[in-house]
Formats: structure tokens, C-alpha cells, sequence
């Protein structure tokens, strides 16, 4: 983790806290030493960060000086914890950690009066996560390659249970309320195929990137019939 994210992340941390955190709680959340804390702190400090700190007690922001709240109704709030919670049992747990980080710096802005709303929300908006296991066991691995756009090796099993091995280009992921569908193009078939994640038997990356175009993309593909496997 880069310097300047941790200090952004401790910052955040602060704000999302109405009490004083010890560096020893803020060290093992960022998984770094309490010497680390100390000059981490001591930077924000002297950068005009208004950051009150006492010995065994911990740091806390002066009082006054959090940002600008966003200001969110309880709708908008209840929306945001579905969402959270949606990515949390659904998806992989890449992203549900990054949920998690969302979720902090939307608790980090806002203002006492909405705090309540939040808490209330996260209390009775419950989404269970018996989908993650096998359905996304590997979107963060696809995720990566459609990002970096890296060609995958993968073994499948299709609906008959026939075996096949492909080299693909990951294009996109769809969710269809139950299974993640993989969207690519199939240097096989020379052609779209769509493959269902919880039938992927291995992935392997490749190193080997694919190359975009107006007549292979996702967009191309949503505007055109779907392939399938």
C-alpha cells in the first residue's frame, strides 16, 4: 500500500469515528507497524489535519472538522446498503472487501442525525451470501484479466458435462440473479461464447494481451445475439 493511501485511508478512519482509535487498532487494520501509525499521523498533522492524540487513548479529528456531509435520506441510504450487502453475498470477495471501504467513507461523511438511519439499515437489510461459493470463485481472477485485458486459459465442463479446454479473451461478467456468466471471444470458435463461472473447472492467465475492436468488444457483443458455450 502506497503512502498516500494509507494516509488517505487513516483519515477515513477517523472520520467514520465519533471516538478516539489507538495506533495499535489503526496498525492492525492497515496491517503495518505502530511505528508506521506514528509518522503516518504525525504527516497529517502537519499538513493542517487537525488531529487530537493522547497516549494509551488514541487519535481523534478536533471537533468541527469533518468535511461537508453528503447528505443521503433514508431511502437513499437503504439503497446503498442493499447494494453493499448484494456485493457482498454475490460477488467475490475482492469486491466485497472493496464494499466494505465504500461503505466506510460513506459512514466517514456523514452527519449524526443519519447515523441512526445507517445503523438501522444495515441492521435490517440482509442479503445471504450462500451465492459466493462456487457462482463467483473466479471473478476476481476475471475481473483482473478483463481489466488488464490478459487472454485466460480455461477448463470447462459444459452442460452435458463434456470437457474442453479454451483460450479466451474475458470481455465482461453478467449476473443473471443466481449464476455469473462470462462473456469472450473464443479463439476456438473464432467466434463470442459466453461460459457460466460455476462450470469453470481451472483458469489459468496467459501472457498474452487481446486487443479490443469495434467488431470484438463487449459492446459489440451486447448488440448482437448472445453466444453460448
Amino acid at each position: 500500500m502506497q503512502k498516500a493511501e494509507r494516509l488517505l485511508k487513516i483519515l477515513t478512519l477517523l472520520q467514520s469515528r465519533r471516538r478516539a482509535i489507538t495506533a495499535q487498532a489503526l496498525a492492525e487494520h492497515l496491517q503495518v507497524s505502530e511505528r508506521t501509525i506514528y509518522r503516518d499521523v504525525q504527516a497529517l498533522i502537519l499538513s493542517g489535519i487537525p488531529i487530537e492524540g493522547e497516549a494509551g487513548v488514541g487519535y481523534i479529528l478536533q471537533k468541527g472538522s469533518l468535511l461537508s456531509p453528503i447528505m443521503f435520506d433514508e431511502t437513499e441510504l437503504e439503497a446503498l446498503i442493499l447494494g453493499v450487502r448484494m456485493v457482498q453475498g454475490w460477488s467475490d470477495k475482492g469486491l466485497s472487501q472493496s464494499a466494505d471501504g465504500a461503505l466506510e467513507k460513506i459512514r466517514a461523511v456523514l452527519p449524526d442525525r443519519l447515523h441512526h438511519l445507517l445503523s438501522h439499515a444495515e441492521e435490517t437489510l440482509l442479503v445471504p451470501n450462500y451465492e459466493q461459493q462456487p457462482f463467483s470463485q473466479f471473478n476476481q481472477q476475471l475481473r483482473n484479466a478483463i481489466k488488464k485485458k490478459y487472454k485466460v486459459v480455461i477448463e470447462y465442463h459444459d452442460e452435458k458435462n463434456n470437457y474442453s479446454e479454451r483460450i479466451i479473451w474475458p470481455l465482461g461478467l453478467v449476473y443473471w440473479g443466481k449464476i455469473w456468466t462470462l462473456i469472450s471471444w473464443c479463439e476456438l470458435r473464432d467466434a463470442y461464447r459466453s461460459f457460466r463461472v460455476d462450470r469453470i473447472q481451472q483458469l489459468t492467465s496467459v501472457n498474452s494481451h487481446f486487443t479490443t475492436s469495434e467488431q470484438i468488444s463487449l459492446q459489440n457483443y451486447l448488440s448482437n445475439d448472445v453466444g453460448e458455450c
